[in-house]
């Protein structure tokens, strides 16, 4: 009986955006589908994804390990797909998790609520006022022993 994947460790997905560019990302992964494929699955993938949207490909990949992600980067025709990316400079993201439009693997945290959602903070207490236009300061006598 095999393992659920809840027991064996939870796999990793990787994600590979393309953009397009000089051509469309779509011609570049007609082109190099089948070899990321290929070397996904020779590196252990134990699942695999394209997707296209409006900007560009993503193509994402699931491993059991992280060894398995780096052998895969490590192939020769996995470098050398990447380096045929239409905008090799601004046009690739290469990183974990799902690619494009996917969720979060993670609830987000709330963030502060901005301007009208802020809560007021109280007036200062009144406190004691000390009138600086006289000579004697208050609380003091005046030259001949005298409250003024």
């Amino acid at each position: 009986m095999a393992a659920s994947a809840y027991r064996r460790g939870m796999a990793e997905w990787w994600s590979i955006e393309v953009f397009h560019s000089e051509f469309p990302a779509g011609l570049w992964r007609d082109t190099h589908s089948s070899i990321l494929i290929e070397s996904a699955v020779t590196a252990g993938a134990t699942s695999w994804e394209w997707h296209e949207h409006r900007w560009g490909v993503v193509f994402e990949v699931e491993f059991g390990e992280d060894s398995q992600w780096e052998a895969f980067r490590a192939i020769p025709a996995v470098q050398a797909a990447l380096d045929a990316v239409p905008d090799p400079v601004n046009g690739l993201l290469v990183y974990r998790g799902r690619g494009g439009g996917a969720g979060a693997s993670s609830p987000r945290k709330p963030r502060p609520v901005a301007g009208a959602g802020a809560i007021a903070l109280p007036e200062p207490e009144p406190g004691e006022w000390t009138d600086l236009t006289t000579t004697t300061p208050p609380g003091l006598l005046d030259p001949a022993g005298f409250a003024p």
